[in-house]
């Protein structure tokens, strides 16, 4: 999960549920002034963002995700607690609908 420096937007969804589950709190980090819809987002603002828990997971977002994805090694210089990742085509390959669907059981 963490070997990429960037993940989807179903890796994020998914991943989250996961780190949940171990007490890790996944946050996804406007850096462009526009939330996203459907999702709680915060704004960049290092000051707040260093009174998370150490070990909370920022996922950073732009317009197209290659900006934050260029400015990855700052993040995680500005903040070595923590967990920094990209999110993969930003805003532009948002889908407001997307939702995990859970395996269904089957019925035998």
């Amino acid at each position: 999960m963490f070997e990429k420096d960037e993940w989807t937007q179903q890796e994020l969804y998914k991943y989250t549920k996961d780190l949940e589950k171990q007490g890790l709190q996944v946050v996804l980090v406007d850096t462009v002034l526009k939330p996203i819809d459907n999702i709680e987002t915060i704004t960049y603002n290092p000051f707040e963002m260093k009174e998370y828990p150490k070990g909370t997971v920022f996922v950073f977002y732009c317009d197209t995700g290659k900006s934050t994805k260029e400015r990855l090694k700052f993040y995680k210089s500005k903040f070595p607690d923590y967990k920094c990742i990209s999110l993969r085509g930003g805003r532009g390959y948002w889908r407001p609908n997307y939702q995990l669907m859970e395996e269904l059981d089957k019925n035998v």
